[in-house]
């Protein structure tokens, strides 16, 4: 019993070194699996039929060429949608080889994983109805505030100095388009999420001139393209993807194309400008956690 333990356990073992080695993973098996989000605004989103589009979506898809040119053979995509909450078991286990949505690095998801260098810079932000009159936190007291289980966005809220006395309810969506849900019903007044991602739902709301962003930035924190932890083959692939894309200023057409331009599948602009946090992060690529912007 004690000999068939100990196979297990070596079995297990060789299971989780394997899938380390995403490169080796991908070679062997000819598939590579991209997660990612069916409603992350602009980031990564669903088409319907298992199709998915996005700014951090296609950054993973010019990756994805280039691990073909590493491990020397084309590969099959699959596409595995994600949550918030799930995100990150799901590349721990190998389910996953890249997330390619909308998740902050920060430290302590460093502990469980790696991230690609930065290639957005977030600032979180507050969605409300026009109707509503809310423009501040300080608004929001006795107020349902909607957010995504499993994201940073109201212990951000909670921490900021002008939330202080300001008491509000928690409702959660399971998702970023269940949250917007929440507020577009009138069951949540505000939303609390990534610009990028309130814009993304607005711009894709039946009325989207009924909501606005509004009140104090909560945070600035870099999202990045999540991978697996000790890897270092795959992650120079990945990193040189993201450093030649600035280079050659293809990024900045990509920008142009999912947050400046009508995207698929309403045809609508999310008109959300290149901030000048996102371009000094283009500018010295790194991968540094949120902690370490918020020091500044």
């Amino acid at each position: 019993m004690k000999k068939q333990l100990l196979a297990v356990a070596i079995a297990a073992l060789s299971c989780v070194a394997a899938q380390a080695d995403t490169l080796a993973k991908v070679k062997s098996s000819g598939a590579i699996t991209m997660g990612v989000r069916d409603s992350s605004g602009a980031l990564s989103y669903t088409l319907g039929d298992g199709k998915y589009a996005g700014f951090h979506v296609e950054i993973c898809q010019r990756i994805v060429a280039n691990v073909e040119k590493a491990v020397g053979k084309k590969v099959e995509v699959k596409f595995q949608s994600v949550t918030s909450q799930n995100r990150i078991p799901l590349v721990q286990n190998g389910t996953v080889d890249i997330e390619c949505g909308s998740t902050t690095n920060n430290a302590a998801r460093q502990k469980d994983v790696a991230f690609v260098v930065t290639t957005y810079v977030e600032e979180v932000r507050i969605a409300t109805k026009v109707a509503s009159g809310i423009t501040s936190i300080a608004q929001l007291v006795n107020k349902n505030v909607a957010t995504t289980t499993g994201t940073t966005s109201v212990q951000l809220l909670r921490r900021h100095e002008r939330a202080n006395g300001v008491n509000f309810n928690e409702v959660f969506g399971k998702d970023h388009a269940d949250s917007f849900l929440l507020l577009d019903s009138g069951r949540a007044d505000a939303f609390v999420m990534d610009g990028s991602i309130l814009a993304g739902n607005i711009a894709n709301a039946k009325n989207p001139a009924e909501f606005r962003i509004v009140g104090e930035v909560l945070a600035v924190e870099p999202i990045a393209i999540m991978i697996r932890k000790d890897d270092p083959a795959f992650k120079k692939v990945a990193d040189d993807t993201v450093s030649d894309l600035v280079k050659s200023g293809e990024m900045a057409k990509l920008w142009d194309k999912w947050f400046l331009q009508p995207i698929p599948p309403k045809n609508v602009k999310v008109g959300l400008a290149l901030s000048e946090s996102t371009k000094a992060a283009w500018a010295s690529l790194n991968d540094k956690p949120a902690e370490d912007y918020a020091k500044k």
